[in-house]
């Protein structure tokens, strides 16, 4: 005959080993920027803005992205942050902190989208259903870009100043590692892609470089695939027709 409070004595060590054994690790690395271009480089490097994301493989778990809403504020004819990095579905807030108008747009890679010309003190919402890197820019200033990586995992994190990042409650498994850094070519940050095993303690990466001398930088064009006006960055509105 088993007891009472044998059952409940078992039941609660069974608890506590699958917390233990559920118990979540912090992901922890630097990236360096090498063959860095303007700012990059230097004698104070700027490795801001690479985005680091683990996608689980067999044996590892993902646990539900907390979609919530992010900001991607428009001051001083500036997209800030530069690089943002969002689950898929979260929401993205545009607020117009200028004293002009603005109007961002992307129309290629990832999610088009155009969220129409809009006056100082105001916002614009969008939500984000498709996976990928998507290119913003302004209709009215052709100076002002931005990045939003959109991901399906919820382990992502984007570097600081220094190069480094950390993801937290990342549970035990296999993982692939991926990068994306906007002056990188597509075939460096594929040829970085790499497995890593989690376990339950922490684990901290080995540095990872990151070469920008494949990267050539083009100009955009506006929404309607046109150049901009000479004065299209002087802060006045000038129009929205092609």
């Amino acid at each position: 005959m088993i007891w009472p409070s044998h059952i409940c004595f078992r039941s609660l060590a069974l608890a506590l080993f699958l917390t233990s054994a559920a118990t979540p690790a912090t992901v922890t690395g630097r990236v360096e920027l090498v063959s860095s271009h303007g700012k990059k480089g230097g004698r104070n490097p700027d490795y801001s803005g690479v985005v680091v994301w683990l996608e689980p493989v067999s044996g590892a778990s993902a646990v539900p992205a907390s979609l919530g809403r992010v900001q991607m504020i428009q001051k001083n004819k500036t997209f800030t942050p530069h690089v943002l990095a969002i689950p898929v579905g979260a929401v993205v807030d545009f607020p117009n902190f200028d004293p002009i108008f603005h109007n961002a747009f992307s129309n290629y890679n990832g999610q088009i989208f155009d969220i129409g010309l809009y006056p100082p003190g105001t916002t614009r919402s969008l939500a984000f259903h498709r996976e990928g890197v998507v290119r913003v820019f302004c209709n009215i200033h052709s100076t002002m870009s931005a990045v939003i990586v959109v991901l399906k995992s919820p382990y992502f994190a984007t570097s600081a100043r220094s190069g480094v990042f950390e993801m937290d409650n990342v549970f035990a498994g296999l993982y692939r590692l991926h990068l994306f850094h906007e002056r990188a070519a597509e075939e460096t940050l594929t040829a970085l892609t790499r497995t890593l095993q989690v376990g339950d303690g922490p684990l901290e990466l080995p540095p990872l470089q990151i070469p920008e001398n494949g990267y050539l930088e083009l100009p955009h064009k506006n929404k309607y695939g046109k150049d901009y006006p000479p004065l299209s960055d002087s802060g006045a509105y000038l129009g929205t027709t092609p």
